[in-house]
């Protein structure tokens, strides 16, 4: 199980997940699977289709963007119309703004609380999260759960 699936269920009650997109310039089609990852979204396959598009990131071309689109089934005429909505690239627009006031420079970067998290392991996560729990417990006057 990857390590974000094991963070999640770990700390079910603990972690909310939030994604912004920050397609890299030096990547050719960063910006189009981005594009259509979003208007994955728009037919409840966001994550579906994230992570098909990760698993072979580096043989990445609109052709494979277009056969997964494919693979999960989407309505293409559909995905073709979200992807060329305005409301996705305000979207990216926005998400990659947030990110460069954040001061992201590469992918992935996670933040816990606003802090970057060094490491992407599960170790390097639970003494993060675990570091977080502790803090804020002790600033609400509770025990850790």
């Amino acid at each position: 199980m990857p390590v974000l699936e094991q963070v999640l269920e770990k700390y079910s009650k603990d972690v909310k997940l939030v994604f912004k997109n920050f397609p890299l310039r030096n990547h050719r089609y960063a910006r189009q699977a981005a594009i259509a990852s979003l208007a994955a979204e728009e037919q409840g396959k966001f994550w579906e289709f994230h992570d098909l598009l990760f698993k072979d990131h580096k043989s990445l071309n609109n052709q494979k963007i277009r056969e997964i689109a494919e693979k999960l089934g989407l309505d293409m005429e559909k995905f073709a119309r979200d992807a060329r909505d305005a409301k996705v690239q305000t979207r990216i627009t926005r998400d990659m703004s947030d990110a460069a006031k954040a001061g992201v420079r590469a992918t992935p970067t996670i933040f816990i609380n606003g802090r970057v998290l060094r490491g992407h392991s599960l170790k390097a996560f639970d003494a993060m999260i675990d570091k977080e729990l502790e803090r804020i417990s002790k600033r609400a006057g509770k025990p850790a759960s």
